[in-house]
């Protein structure tokens, strides 16, 4: 998936998460954490690209991780997830300027990264040592970003003009997201 591609995209899974009520942090939230939040982190996983944007960016970071683990693979893993949460909590002080709406939204737009590119066909090690690829090839990145672009964009509308999401989230079970973060948190 392109830069683009996981920009909207992780502005959908943002708007998702604050009207579904994943957390209350992010239910009570301010949407310009949340947005702001979402998008700092959601190119995060490509570190391990060097020529991805945020790699080329970051070239003194991005080919060490790369060459130790190549691209999709540690950083695309629920372990770098929960190993940068652990990170940041027990290396931050409980008084740190980022505020819990906004640091739960950076958590959901690592995680959007991830999510979008496991609807290519490559997937993603999720379970990384572990080799299986996790995906649900919907996007074929080799063809053009239009397909992408507007998956993602439809996504955006739908989160948007969706009412309420708490009934279908809440049929699955309202505080799955709650207890993962307790987990770490």
């Amino acid at each position: 998936m392109t830069a683009e591609g996981h920009l909207i995209f992780s502005i959908a899974c943002a708007v998702f998460a604050k009207k579904a009520q994943l957390s209350p942090e992010l239910a009570h939230g301010d949407w310009w954490h949340i947005i702001a939040g979402s998008l700092l982190t959601c190119l995060l996983p490509d570190i391990d690209h060097p020529k991805s944007l945020i790699g080329q960016r970051l070239k003194w970071i991005s080919a060490p991780i790369a060459r130790a683990f190549g691209h999709r693979g540690f950083t695309h893993s629920l372990l770098a997830v929960a190993g940068g949460i652990f990170l940041l909590r027990t290396h931050f002080p409980h008084d740190w300027v980022i505020p819990i709406d906004a640091f739960h939204a950076m958590i959901i737009g690592y995680l959007s990264h991830i999510l979008a590119d496991m609807l290519t066909p490559a997937g993603v090690p999720l379970l990384w040592p572990c080799r299986w690829r996790f995906r649900l090839p919907l996007i074929n990145s080799q063809k053009g970003n239009q397909l992408e672009r507007t998956l993602c964009l439809m996504l955006v509308g739908l989160t948007l003009f969706w009412p309420d999401w708490t009934p279908i989230i809440g049929a699955i079970n309202p505080d799955i997201f709650n207890h993962i973060l307790k987990l770490f948190i």
